[in-house]
């Protein structure tokens, strides 16, 4: 069974360009020329979305935002293709859930790579899910009044649950993983969004700023090494 994707642009050109080169690569390739149009689809049958972000009447912003609060289509991965090449629109493209954003014009090559790595990641991540699944129960994470329950991906602080996004998750887990050491930046991109995502220093500092205001007291314990990166300290 082919790999499904559904390219959503109002640009009916850069449409077929994708859908011709993707299906080149192998893939089932669909196209819809608005987010409406989109929605109005079997969305979950899909393994990837590639979606424009300034579109008539929905933008693609939204459009991630109605899939990642559907229990059907949260998990099934999406690439931003975008003329906004501001850094605040990449950054909140990511804190929405993107899996990676790539600005307009593009290479082609540059985008099915993309592709490639977005897709094996989510295999990955599938293959691993499936085998904790079969497996045992995976202890939860705890500092203090910290609570991370890895199964239920959910942060718990003082029993109350906060509501993190997925990258600011991956983060509280990593650092609760890795206490009382200086992590470069490098270090955690590979560790946390993985080495085929390309991540500006600004969006990890943005994603750490948004998480310590979450943690409360807690996101003290979260120290900055200037010149050097992150850690989670035990004491501070």
């Amino acid at each position: 069974m082919r790999i499904k994707i559904l390219v959503i642009d109002d640009e009916e050109s850069l449409c077929e360009i994708l859908k011709f080169n993707l299906e080149k690569e192998g893939y089932e390739v669909d196209c819809a020329y608005s987010a409406e149009e989109a929605l109005e689809t079997d969305l979950s049958s899909y393994s990837l979305f590639m979606v424009d972000i300034m579109m008539d009447q929905l933008s693609g912003f939204d459009f991630a935002k109605r899939i990642r609060n559907n229990q059907k289509t949260e998990n099934i991965p999406v690439i931003f293709c975008s003329a906004l090449t501001d850094e605040d629109d990449k950054v909140m493209g990511l804190n929405i859930g993107a899996d990676d954003y790539v600005t307009k014009p593009f290479v082609i090559g540059e985008v099915l790579a993309r592709v490639r790595a977005v897709l094996r990641r989510t295999k990955s991540a599938q293959q691993m899910a499936f085998n904790v699944s079969q497996s045992i129960y995976e202890p939860d994470i705890t500092f203090r009044e910290l609570r991370v329950d890895r199964n239920e991906k959910i942060c718990y602080l003082k029993g109350e649950a906060i509501q993190l996004t997925r990258t600011e998750f991956d983060l509280i887990l990593f650092f609760l993983t890795h206490r009382n050491r200086i992590y470069s930046r490098e270090e955690i991109i590979s560790k946390v969004w993985g080495e085929d995502v390309v991540v500006t220093h600004r969006t990890i500092d943005t994603n750490i700023t948004r998480l310590r205001k979450k943690l409360g007291d807690y996101g003290n314990n979260i120290v900055t090494r200037q010149g050097f990166g992150y850690g989670f300290k035990e004491a501070y």
